[in-house]
């Protein structure tokens, strides 16, 4: 399971509009809360399966082993699953 697989981002209409890369679903989640999405509709190409997660980014403090370069507050994304669902095949 060490393969990186890739998320198609989905719209409310149904339309991919981004991918994202990632080992699991979370981590590709992770990545579009952190670019500002909040509902989170990720296909794993491939399959027919849709990762439902809602997100959200956070302003927190740097971390206490944070290099001295990183600002006093940083962006941080929160991400919790909704759940899986199957595309139906159209007919």
């Amino acid at each position: 399971m060490g393969e990186k697989r890739n998320f198609a981002l989905r719209d409310a209409k149904g339309n991919e509009v981004g991918v994202f890369t990632g080992k699991q679903p979370r981590q590709a989640a992770l990545k579009a809360a952190n670019r500002g999405y909040e509902d989170i509709r990720l296909r794993e190409r491939g399959t027919k399966k849709v990762h439902i997660f809602t997100g959200e980014r956070k302003q927190v403090k740097k971390p206490a082993n944070a290099p001295a370069w990183m600002p006093a507050k940083i962006w941080k994304p929160f991400v919790k699953k909704v759940g899986i669902e199957t595309i139906e095949k159209e007919a």
